[in-house]
């Protein structure tokens, strides 16, 4: 199995370049747990830690290794060794830490890096009690900061009465990226994502707890390598199988990254994230007659007047105005 195989590219040789007479090798992490990475090299699969230095030089949670980074790794005996560093990243997409600051009572704000070098993102979102037009705007803001593209999976879709309607709904708000609908269990709805998966590119799958990622993860694997969780009957909210991130090869070579399920995805990024998964908003936006229109109560809003025309829905247009304070906070 050669690096390629694992999505190395020109790109991240050229950056290894300074580090090639070291005796380090470049690798890829393909599994994260709390205290150690498992990560592939020319060497084969190794368990790695932080070298000590690496960890004193960064600035935060954002200059350390996640699934899907490149690394410099020193090999060890016993299929062991340390990352010394980080090799610049294509995509990354990034939460804001959910939580408070210890003893302060303030709210969090500290990047975390979900994942990394990701080219396409299969955002999952069941036809069942978890379908939220909201929380997929949510998940596509996310995607469209990162470098990354996005694709929609609508699963569950036999659980739905009108799961055409559904997706139409959901091409509405979803702007150049495709929706699909599909039946995880039933493997053969799944041919519709074979055009996606090309050799070398690196997919991950995306969403809330029970939308059914590892079953699609286990269909297009073709085994049952993923535990499946049920979901409860009271509240349609599913128990996390999946405790952490790792990357599996596809037969046809594609590199599939499954993600433990978010029931807290807040945002970090910048305002311009909003402009693909609300681009309409964003282009009224240039008309309206202040520049520093927030769209609220201000004379002259094209948005305002976009809504009482019923031109723009008025629940989404109170998610953007959310979603861009949440962006906001993170620069404050």
């Amino acid at each position: 199995m050669a690096l390629a195989d694992w999505g190395w590219t020109d790109f991240f040789a050229g950056h290894f370049k300074s580090w090639k007479k070291s005796g380090y090798l470049p690798a890829r992490v393909i599994r994260g747990e709390k205290n150690y990475f498992r990560v592939w090299s020319e060497a084969g699969e190794l368990t790695v830690r932080f070298a000590g230095k690496m960890r004193h030089k960064a600035d935060g949670r954002q200059d350390l290794p996640v699934v899907g980074d490149w690394v410099v790794v020193e090999p060890q005996p016993g299929e062991r060794g340390f990352i010394h560093a980080l090799l610049p990243r294509t995509s990354s997409f990034s939460r804001n830490l959910p939580g408070r600051r210890k003893g302060k009572g303030r709210e969090r704000v500290e990047q975390q890096v979900i994942a990394a070098n990701v080219d396409l993102v299969f955002i999952v979102s069941g036809l069942d009690r978890d379908y939220n037009l909201r929380r997929i705007e949510r998940y596509l803001t996310l995607v469209g900061g990162s470098g990354a593209e996005a694709v929609i999976l609508l699963n569950k879709a036999d659980l739905c009465a009108d799961p055409e309607t559904c997706q139409q709904e959901v091409a509405e708000i979803a702007g150049n990226s495709p929706v699909h609908l599909c039946m995880a269990r039933d493997r053969d709805t799944l041919a519709v994502l074979t055009p996606y998966l090309k050799k070398g590119k690196t997919i991950a799958l995306l969403g809330s707890s029970g939308v059914g990622k590892s079953t699609i993860l286990n269909g297009l694997l073709g085994e049952e390598r993923q535990k499946i969780g049920s979901v409860s009957e009271s509240d349609g909210k599913g128990r996390h199988t999946t405790t952490h991130r790792e990357l599996f090869l596809l037969a046809g070579g594609a590199i599939l990254m499954d993600n433990p399920g978010m029931r807290e995805l807040h945002l970090w990024g910048e305002q311009e994230d909003l402009a693909e998964s609300f681009a309409e908003i964003e282009e009224l936006a240039l008309t309206c007659k202040f520049s520093n229109c927030r769209h609220q109560t201000e004379p002259g809003c094209a948005v305002r007047t976009a809504v009482e025309q019923g031109e723009i829905n008025q629940e989404r247009l109170d998610n953007y105005l959310k979603l861009a304070e949440e962006l906001k906070k993170t620069k404050r």
